[in-house]
């Protein structure tokens, strides 16, 4: 007769199977289930996804941003498609993503609220489109961002509104657009810039242009960069450099407001308007009065003098009584 060791010997499966705390078919779905590339799940369709959170969505003539993003994304290539517009909320669902390339789509329109959630983005490369014109309030969202690339578009004139406050901005590129000139705000947005690529623009040497030349005595840049920042109007001063103007050569521009002056302007401004105002009210409530007292005066009938009557004689009148008792 077999001794029970020799069933513990013959059949340990059937036990472990009756003893294990989770069951062994509930296990088996995982087991069998494909292992995939990892985050394929958390990738858009039309996208190549790698490990680190890439979505490489490169040359695959996408017309708009793809659907799917997720919070798994860190990195996202849509450069040489056909995203010729953003519209807002483009990039829902990656509040995570540090890097966007969008260069080469022919993008001519973003919407104000086009980055709505892309806090956390680094790097923003819209250059090789046809932009000319940003509206306020663009890159707002935007208060991580590093490193902005608009380089190769059609912008005429850079609002500061459009870039707003980016604290940590250190590079900024604009080569090769249409810029004259930069408004006297935009560099004022950006304490941390130190690298700004202007070559490739029609600079107007005016006093429009004097806080460029400010900064760019402030914070050199490269020779190669610097030296091809040329003017292209007036004629007088053609192809000198915009580094060789010094604060001496704007002295004739006008000087702009302190704030006190602008807040005494702002002040008085509404303040003298209400009051002439109400005097040129007063002035015409009088006039419009005596014109009405004078057409009331030419309506009155002339006064006439009361009749003496038949018992009524003058003094002068010789058949009178009167004069009858003075003779």
């Amino acid at each position: 007769m077999r001794s029970p060791s020799f069933l513990l010997q013959r059949r340990p499966p059937l036990l472990l199977l009756l003893l294990s705390p989770w069951p062994v078919w509930a296990q088996a779905p995982t087991a069998a289930a494909p292992s995939g590339t990892p985050g394929a799940r958390d990738c858009p369709e039309a996208c190549a996804c790698a490990s680190g959170g890439q979505a490489n969505c490169s040359g695959r003539e996408l017309p708009a941003v793809p659907a799917g993003l997720s919070r798994s994304v860190r990195t996202l290539l849509l450069d040489h498609n056909r995203v010729r517009a953003l519209p807002p909320g483009a990039f829902v669902g990656a509040g995570a993503l540090l890097h966007l390339d969008l260069r080469g789509n022919g993008l001519h329109w973003v919407h104000p609220r086009a980055f709505w959630g892309l806090s956390a983005l680094e790097q923003l490369d819209l250059s090789a489109n046809q932009l000319e014109a940003l509206a306020p309030g663009t890159f707002a969202p935007l208060r991580a961002l590093r490193n902005l690339s608009m380089a190769g578009n059609r912008l005429a004139r850079l609002e500061p509104a459009a870039l707003g406050a980016l604290p940590l901005l250190h590079e900024l590129s604009l080569q090769d657009n249409e810029l004259s000139a930069l408004a006297p705000g935009v560099l004022a947005g950006l304490p941390a810039l130190n690298a700004l690529r202007l070559r490739g623009n029609p600079w107007a040497c005016s006093c429009a242009l004097r806080p460029l030349c400010m900064w760019l005595r402030r914070h050199p840049q490269p020779a190669p960069e610097t030296e091809t920042l040329l003017c292209v109007s007036p004629v007088s001063l053609t192809l000198r450099p915009l580094t060789a103007f010094p604060d001496a050569a704007f002295r004739h521009c006008a000087q702009s407001l302190a704030p006190r002056d602008l807040a005494v302007v702002y002040a008085l401004g509404p303040l003298s308007f209400l009051a002439s105002l109400a005097a040129c009210l007063a002035l015409g409530s009088v006039l419009t009065a005596c014109r009405r007292r004078r057409a009331a005066a030419a309506r009155r009938p002339p006064r006439r003098p009361p009749d003496p009557g038949p018992c009524s004689a003058s003094p002068e009148d010789p058949g009178s009584p009167a004069a009858a008792a003075q003779a």
